[in-house]
This record gives C-alpha cells, structure tokens and sequence, in this order.
C-alpha cells in the first residue's frame, strides 16, 4: 500500500535529494513520478538501490490521481504547477518562495509548528520555509519556551549549494582555476566566491536589506511568533554543503546556559555539540549528509539584560529543504491527511 507521488524539479540538487531521503525513510509510496523541463525529459534519476526513474514533462503532465506533490523548481514554475496539482486533488508541499508569507498557506517545520498543518485544507498547498530559517526556529523554540524571545539578530555563513548545482560548479571551477592561473568565470554570483565570501544572497530591497534577510524576519514571526523582532546578514561563503549561523537572542526574562542547554537536549531534530575546547563544535563540513541541526557555542551575552549567542549548523539540502518536506508528508500520513491509499 502507498501513496502516488511526483516531484517537480527532479533533477535539480533539492529534487534529487528529495528522492533520496523518500527512499532512505521508506515513505509508503506506490510510485514515485520524477517531473522537469522538456529539456529533462529521458534523464534518469536512482530511487533507493534498485528503482531508476524516468523523468517526465512537467508542462503536460496530468496530476489526476497524485497523492502528493513536491515543488522544487523554482517559484515561477511553482506559481503555475502547484495550483494545477491541488487543484487535481493532490496535496502540494513546495520549497520555493512562492506560496510562504501567503496567509492562507502554512509553513511548517515539523518540529516547531505542526499545529498549523490544519491550515492546508484551504488550498492544498503547504509552503517549507527558507533553509536558513529552518534550523534557526528549530533552535530557537525550545528557548521561547522557557523565556519569551524579544529580539534575534543573525549572521549566516551559507553555502553556495542553496544557488543551485551551477553555483556548486562555480565555487568547483573557480577554486581549481586559482592552481593554475585562470582568471575567475563569474556567473552565478556577483564576485568570485572562491576563497572569499559575498554579503549578497537574493535581490536587494529598497531598504538595503537583500531578500533573504527579509526572508529570516517574515518566516520566523510567522512560525514562531509574530512579536519576535529579527535582524539578519546572509553571506555566501565558499562551501559546497551546510549552512552555519552566528545567533544573538534577546529574551524578555532571564534564561541561564544550562536552562537553554537542557532545553535543547529535549528538543527532537536538534544535536548538542558544545564543548569548550579545540573542537569541541560543530562545522559545516562535518554536519554534510546529516540530518539534524547542531548547536554550539553557547555563552551568555553581557551585552543586554537578558542574552545569549550560539552556534547553528544544519545541511542546508537536507533539514534546510529535502529532509523538511519529507517530514511534513510523513505527519500528513499520521494525522490521516493525505489522500487514499492505492494498492501498490
């Protein structure tokens, strides 16, 4: 017994992914339908050990009968694809921009708001938010609990992997190009991003903020609490796998270390990883291929009343998009959400 299952942007780095991590979890699927571009179509995509899809046209494809929908094609494909799916019946989970700070479509992290999956009867449509506010609200829930979080301010170290598998590319050839006196082919980013590290993700906003720190500030107030105050800098850096991020948290009431250790220690998807001493953390090349999202750092802040500082990384194709989506179809399947079962 399973579910009929499609995944647009099958061929891009989140939609690999994302079959893989259906396959490595055993998700109760009676197929797996890989959807792209004209372009696309005839690849071939490994689903577990055995199983090689066929990818198919995503402009003709026909979602009578899907189950389940997984959006990872960018927000303009999304826009048009993901209303044409639910509207077919089928529940749509996208991890583009496209549907998040809409009101009436819900962003979840599992771990953090479930409550909200209640919401996705009104288009069928849930929205998994931006990689690097993933494993923040993730980080940042079990504090809220014990001491109400005023004000956040962030700085991310994010890996070229979130621009896509030409960005990876970019940082590859460029970083080769450096050993033997290429000059640096600059398309993906706006500077050479081998060996340097770029204070520019997304487009710039009127008021010099770029998009994806306008992202962090708008997704966190919708997940967690509309109250919390964010400031963010997203910097891409040159590593190819893993978001990291330098987290300040002002709380409303007073909150000691072992308070905030002991809480995270509680919390599911999240790993401890503090140890005052060389090493003694977790970096974004260790944390690749992992799943949970790891804490480190972590010191009071005797800059505010009530503060503290901490380390956040996470696998930015994994919690930060695959792994997520994944999750939220598994609590769909618990809570009786999803569609019928067809025999396999």
């Amino acid at each position: 017994m399973g579910y009929r299952i499609a995944v647009m942007g099958a061929t891009g780095a989140v939609g690999r992914e994302t079959i893989k991590t259906l396959a490595e979890r055993g998700f109760p699927a009676s197929e797996v339908i890989a959807l792209a571009s004209a372009r696309s179509v005839g690849q071939e995509i490994s689903y577990g050990e055995k199983t090689i899809l066929k990818v198919r046209n995503l402009d003709t494809f026909d979602f009578t009968g899907t189950d389940l929908v997984f959006g990872a094609a960018g927000a303009s494909v999304s826009a048009i694809h993901a209303p044409r799916a639910a509207a077919a019946g089928a529940i749509v989970i996208d991890k583009t921009s496209q549907f998040r700070m809409e009101p009436d479509v819900p962003l979840i992290v599992p771990e953090v708001n479930p409550h909200h999956l209640s919401q996705v009867r009104r288009r069928g449509i849930i929205a998994v938010p931006n990689c690097s506010t993933i494993q923040m609200v993730l980080a940042l829930k079990p504090l809220h609990q014990i001491a109400r979080i005023k004000r956040v301010v962030v700085s991310t170290y994010q890996a070229v992997s979130g621009a896509g598998k030409e960005a990876m590319d970019e940082l590859f050839n460029q970083t080769r190009g450096v050993y033997v006196n290429d000059p640096p082919t600059v398309e993906q980013f706006t500077k050479p991003i081998a060996f340097n590290c770029i204070p520019h993700i997304d487009s710039f906003m009127a008021d010099g903020q770029t998009k994806e720190e306008w992202k962090m500030a708008v997704e966190t107030r919708k997940i967690l609490d509309p109250d919390i105050k964010v400031i963010a800098t997203c910097v891409r850096v040159p590593v190819f796998i893993g978001h990291a991020e330098a987290i300040n948290v002002e709380f409303e009431t007073a909150i000691t270390e072992k308070q905030a250790w002991d809480a995270w220690r509680g919390q599911e998807g999240l790993t401890v990883l503090d140890h005052r001493e060389d090493g003694g953390y977790a970096t974004q090349t260790e944390t690749a291929g992992e799943d949970p999202v790891f804490v480190s750092r972590l010191r009071r802040d005797p800059t505010v009343e009530h503060g503290l500082v901490f380390w956040c990384v996470a696998d930015n194709l994994r919690k930060g998009a695959a792994l997520n989506a994944v999750q939220i179809a598994e609590l769909l399947v618990k809570e009786g959400m999803l569609g019928k079962k067809k025999a396999a």
